[in-house]
């Protein structure tokens, strides 16, 4: 976990060096969940990026696992959907990417096999590969209209329940917020605000938000020297983080 505040101030002191401007709370705060977002779908291209560079395997294992490591803090294990309606699972509304889908209807307790819908009816249609609760598949539905992803399995006939279903996940992570009070014009921070939110990203991420903060900063006030400077800090981070 990333205090909020610890970044707030960080931002504010560079920001404000030079008087190159005044950034809100609000805006603050719109800029922190971007950057907070940016960084943790990061993790995934680069696990990706890293697993397949050819060379000595040993030279980038402590980075995969490292970006595993903050991956993890945001995983969960057999949660139950959020509703059920027919086979229809509506996901919980925190999912970020959805990993194995479990059924508890055959005693083999499966797992759930995604196919893509191109392949549904193919699959449907023949006795060898026809679904079954011992064989269960799933394709993706179109989310609800609160934008909450959900999945439809197969065979369609089961009695799918919140009880007999579950599923592993990574979750996105919370919306971050700076909470304060005005005192003399001033907004001061509110540590004690029931809507407070700080970071869940890794620890060794607070120099890395702070840098995109900036950066966000940087452009909303037309200041591209903030801006620029950001981000020539961050690529050299990148640059060293590689060697």
């Amino acid at each position: 976990m990333i205090l909020i505040d610890t970044v707030y101030q960080k931002v504010l002191a560079i920001a404000n060096k030079e008087q190159r401007g005044y950034i809100t709370p609000q805006e603050f705060n719109l800029f922190a969940n971007q950057a907070q977002m940016e960084i943790f779908e990061q993790y995934f291209y680069d696990i990706n990026q890293f697993k397949r560079t050819p060379g000595n395997s040993t030279e980038y294992s402590d980075i995969v696992g490292m970006l595993e490591e903050k991956i993890s803090a945001f995983e969960k294990f057999k949660i139950a959907p959020s509703s059920v309606s027919g086979s229809v699972l509506t996901l919980p509304s925190d999912l970020h990417r959805l990993g194995t889908v479990f059924s508890t209807l055959a005693t083999s307790n499966p797992v759930v096999e995604k196919i893509d819908k191109k392949n549904l009816q193919l699959i449907l249609n023949s006795p060898l590969t026809a679904p079954t609760d011992s064989r269960p598949v799933f394709i993706h539905q179109a989310p609800t209209a609160a934008g909450v992803s959900q999945i439809k399995i197969f065979p369609a006939a089961s009695s799918y329940s919140t009880g007999n279903t579950s599923v592993n996940y990574i979750k996105k992570p919370t919306t971050v917020k700076w909470t304060y009070v005005v005192i003399n014009d001033k907004a001061v921070h509110n540590s004690g605000a029931t809507d407070l939110q700080n970071f869940e990203l890794h620890e060794s991420e607070e120099s890395e938000l702070v840098i995109k903060i900036l950066q966000l900063a940087g452009i909303s006030m037309k200041d591209y020297q903030l801006a620029s400077a950001a981000s020539n800090k961050e690529v050299n981070i990148i640059s060293q983080e590689k060697q």
